[in-house]
C-alpha cells in the first residue's frame, strides 16, 4: 500500500497551473492518492480592512471556482480522485493550518512564496509560518518544473545525539524513503559538518576548541550517519558527509548534484529564536530545488 493516501494541494490564488500543481498531480498519479485542491483568497489587508466591495469579492470567488472546477474536471477525466474548494478568508495561514488539522493529509503541497528581506523584518513570511506550525509533511515547490522527483536527498543532523534529533532524523528518513520509492527516485543522505558548532565555552576566555575535540565529535557524528544509512539500506555511493555551514553546504550540494527534493526537519520556534528562523527556513532562501519539511517537536 502506498504511504500516500490523501494529498492536500494549496493552489495559487493567481489561478495558474504552477509547478506545485504539476508536482501534486504527478504524485497523485504515481501513488493513486486522493487529491484535494484548495484556493485561499485573502479578503483583507494587514489591518483587517476589506480589500474590495461585495461585488468584486463575489467575482473573485466565482472566477476561482470556475478555474478550479475546470482543473478538477480534467483530472477526474484522467482517472484521478479529486475534490476541490475555494475559501475567502481574512486569516489565510490560520485557515490553511486548520484544514491540515481537519484533513490529516499525508502530504501538503504548495508553491514557494518568496518575501523581500525588508518585508521579513516586519512580518513572518507565510511559508515560514507553515514550516513552523504545519503538522503534516510540507512540500514547498520552486519554479523548477519537474513533475516527479528523480533525486531525493535526506538532510540529517547526526551531530546532536539527543532523542529529539534522533526522532526527527527518523521522520526525515521515513518521508524521504517514501517519496523516493513512490516516485522511483534515487535516495541520497546528506550531513553538513559545521566545525563552528563543535566549539565549547572556556569560562572567561571566550569560545575555544579543545585538543582532539573536533576529531572525536566528527567521528561520532559520522558513525551515527553511517549507522542510519546502513539501517535504511542506502548504498555508500549515496551517502554524503560534507563540510561547511548547514545553510550554504546544503544549498551548494543540491545545486551541484541537481537534487529535485531536499527532505529536512523543521521546528516550532518561539520567542527571540523564532525571529531568526530555522536552518530549513533559511535554506529556502538559497535552495535551487524543492523542500519537503518534516516538523519536529515544539521548542520553547
Amino acid at each position: 500500500m502506498s504511504p500516500y493516501q490523501r494529498l492536500f494541494m494549496i493552489a495559487s490564488p493567481t489561478l495558474r497551473h504552477t509547478p506545485a500543481m504539476e508536482r501534486a498531480v504527478a504524485i497523485a498519479r504515481a501513488t493513486d492518492a486522493a487529491l484535494h485542491i484548495a484556493v485561499f483568497l485573502e479578503e483583507g489587508d494587514l489591518l483587517g480592512r476589506m480589500a474590495a466591495g461585495t461585488a468584486l469579492r463575489q467575482a473573485m470567488e466565482r472566477d476561482a471556482w470556475t478555474w478550479l472546477r475546470d482543473e478538477a474536471g480534467q483530472l477526474r477525466h484522467d482517472g484521478l480522485e479529486v475534490s476541490c474548494e475555494v475559501q475567502v478568508s481574512r486569516q489565510v495561514i490560520r485557515d490553511m493550518l486548520e484544514h491540515v488539522e481537519d484533513m490529516q493529509p499525508d502530504l501538503v503541497i504548495k508553491d514557494v512564496h518568496h518575501e523581500s528581506a525588508l518585508r521579513r523584518v516586519f512580518l513572518t513570511p507565510p511559508d515560514w509560518q507553515l514550516l513552523r506550525d504545519c503538522t503534516a509533511p510540507l512540500h514547498l515547490v520552486s519554479d523548477l518544473r519537474c513533475p516527479l522527483p528523480r533525486v531525493v536527498i535526506a538532510a540529517l543532523d547526526t551531530l546532536h545525539p539527543d532523542s529529539q534529533h534522533t526522532r526527527i532524523n527518523q521522520r526525515v528518513m521515513a518521508q524521504a524513503s517514501a517519496l523516493a520509492i513512490q516516485c522511483e527516485a534515487e535516495l541520497h543522505l546528506l550531513h553538513a559538518w559545521d566545525v563552528a558548532q563543535t566549539r565549547v565555552a572556556d569560562f572567561g576566555a571566550g569560545a575555544v576548541t579543545m585538543p582532539g575535540f573536533n576529531h572525536e565529535v566528527r567521528r561520532s557524528a559520522q558513525l551515527a550517519f553511517e549507522h542510519l544509512a546502513q539501517a535504511h539500506g542506502v548504498p555508500e555511493s549515496h551517502r554524503h558527509f560534507v563540510s561547511g555551514p548547514a545553510t550554504l553546504a546544503i544549498a551548494d550540494y543540491a545545486g551541484q548534484h541537481r537534487a529535485d527534493v531536499i527532505v529536512m526537519g523543521s521546528s516550532q520556534r518561539r520567542g527571540a529564536a523564532g525571529l531568526l528562523g530555522s536552518t530549513t527556513e533559511h535554506v529556502l532562501q538559497h535552495l535551487p530545488c524543492n523542500v519537503l519539511a518534516v516538523r519536529g517537536e515544539p521548542e520553547d
